[in-house]
Parts: C-alpha cells; sequence; structure tokens
C-alpha cells in the first residue's frame, strides 16, 4: 500500500465522550473506536472538530492521541488533528509532539487572521517544510471564515510533496470538481461533508473524513467503498438510509447531534463541554424517532 491508499475511503473524526463530571471518559472512547473498526472504516482522525479540540488540554490531547494509538492497535491508520491560525505555534507543536504511531497530519486552514492565498500557501508550505508525515489539508470556510481556493489547493498539491490531500468542507462542488480534474494522481480529494460525499466521489472524489460514521460506521463505510467501486445502486440505497440522521446530526450542532446517537446506541454519553451544549429537545425527539425506524 503506498502513502496515499490508507487515507482513501471512510475516515472518522472521532468524538471525544464526557462523563457527567466533564472530564474525558475513555472507556467510551474505547467504546467508540472499537464500534468503528468494527464497522470497516480505513482510518480514524484524533483531535478533528468533532474532537472539541479547542476545548481539550494540551495534557489531554497527548493523552487522547496516544490512548487512540493504544486502542487502534494498528489495525487501521490514525490521523492527528494539529492546526492554529499561528504558523509558528504548528511548527513548534510539530516540534513537541509524540508522533510515533501517527500515520498522518489533518491541519486546518488559519482561522480568524483572514490571510489571503498567498498566506494560506506559504503557512501550509512552512508547516510541511518540518513535519515529518504527510500532511492532509483541511479547508472549512465555515469555520475559518477563509476559503483556501481549487488554485492554491492544487499550487501545494503539485509544488509541496507531503501534502497528500485535502479534506474539502466548502461545499462549493463545483470548486471541489476542478481540484478533482487538475489534481495529481497522487492527490487525494476528501470530501469534509457527510451529505455530498457520494456525488463528490461519483465525480471523481476519493472518499471522506466522516461524522456520521462515529454511529453508523458499518453502513457509511459500505456506502463509501461501494461509490468508490462504482456500484452506485448500492451507495445510493447506503446514502438514503442515512441521509435524514445525516441532517439531523447537524442540525443543532456538531458534535452535540452525534453524541446524542452515540447515547441511543449506550456507546457514549450525549455531554459536551461549554460553549457548546447539548441538542435541543425537538432535535433529539426528531433522532429518536429516526433512530426508531432504523432499529425496525
Amino acid at each position: 500500500m503506498n502513502r496515499i491508499d490508507k487515507f482513501r475511503g471512510t475516515g472518522v473524526a472521532l468524538v471525544t465522550p464526557f462523563d457527567v463530571s466533564g472530564n474525558v471518559d475513555y472507556n467510551s472512547l474505547e467504546k467508540v473506536i472499537n464500534h468503528i473498526i468494527r464497522g470497516g472504516v480505513d482510518y480514524v482522525v484524533s483531535l478533528g472538530t468533532t474532537g472539541e479540540t479547542p476545548v481539550l488540554t494540551k495534557e489531554e490531547k497527548d493523552k487522547v492521541v496516544r490512548f487512540t494509538i493504544k486502542v487502534v492497535r494498528k489495525r487501521v491508520p490514525v490521523v492527528v488533528g494539529i492546526g492554529s491560525n499561528n504558523t509558528f505555534e504548528v511548527i513548534h507543536t510539530l516540534s513537541q509532539f509524540d508522533l510515533r504511531g501517527v500515520d498522518a497530519i489533518l491541519s486546518v486552514s488559519p482561522y480568524y487572521n483572514k490571510p489571503n492565498q498567498k498566506g494560506i500557501y506559504e503557512h501550509y508550505k512552512a508547516i510541511a517544510k518540518v513535519c515529518p508525515l504527510p500532511i492532509i489539508i483541511y479547508n472549512v470556510p465555515g469555520r475559518t471564515n477563509s476559503n483556501i481556493t481549487a488554485e492554491t489547493t492544487l499550487k501545494l498539491a503539485r509544488e509541496v510533496k507531503n501534502i497528500i490531500a485535502v479534506k474539502e468542507a466548502s461545499g462549493n462542488i463545483d470548486q471541489m470538481m476542478q481540484i478533482i480534474k487538475h489534481k495529481p494522481k497522487d492527490f487525494l480529494m476528501i470530501s469534509g461533508d457527510d451529505l455530498i460525499t457520494l456525488p463528490i466521489i461519483a465525480s471523481g472524489g476519493d472518499g471522506v473524513i466522516s461524522v456520521i460514521a462515529n454511529a453508523f460506521p458499518k453502513e457509511f463505510s459500505g456506502m463509501t467503498r461501494a461509490a468508490l467501486a462504482g456500484d452506485f445502486t448500492k451507495a445510493r440505497k447506503l446514502h438514503y438510509v442515512l441521509d435524514e440522521f445525516t441532517r439531523l446530526i447537524f442540525a443543532d450542532g456538531n458534535p452535540a447531534g452525534v453524541k446524542c446517537v452515540l447515547n441511543m446506541m449506550k456507546i457514549a454519553l450525549p455531554h459536551v463541554r461549554l460553549p457548546l451544549v447539548q441538542v435541543n429537545s425537538d432535535v433529539e425527539k426528531r433522532l429518536r424517532g429516526e433512530y426508531f425506524k432504523y432499529k425496525k
């Protein structure tokens, strides 16, 4: 397997479960990891947005990653989120972080500062120069308030050898298709939105880093696998099994929605850390109704 094939298919942005006191619940994290690996996913992502990374302490981040690697036991690759709007902070973190057992880095585009495209390019180029691992860039304008254009992504793909993929969560399908059309063969276009994974793969994309697969790894990875194999009849069927679930888990904030479902499954409690709160009663009721139909 070459360096990019291990990241083709379904990755899962792991939740970080919390107990009733707000502490990281490592027993539940182990349950989540085993649940998704048994469900057939291709790799896991620790310390992503869905993991509530902004509200974890440095010590918690280190422990969550080491625990995740220990539980995974090399059954699937492990990607770790290391990003910031401070380029030098990312470089410092990479120099200090224990990267043993980590297969790649997911690094979000700088947020709040609103850098121009040259700034974004130079940010990633500087990180890549010191990073010993492959890098997946993460474009999520809804959170960063700045978009990585197709042109900048393609420039990074062509010129920076250890940047191997982009997780695209812009929602701009035309932009994604431009990346797919012009990218090098050894560069992956990964969907960052569960609901549009199927059309992105149909357009030539390489997979997804998913939220819904925390709860439904078998169905979602099965959909992705079928689509990548060109079996769109099977892929569409699985897509529509989960489409309403997927809308609902984002209806009142991520990861509160998927944690609500994991609680119904008795895998993890629904607690999130402030400033996030649990889903409202209406969304919870609708999720329970959808889960009841799924169980039937």
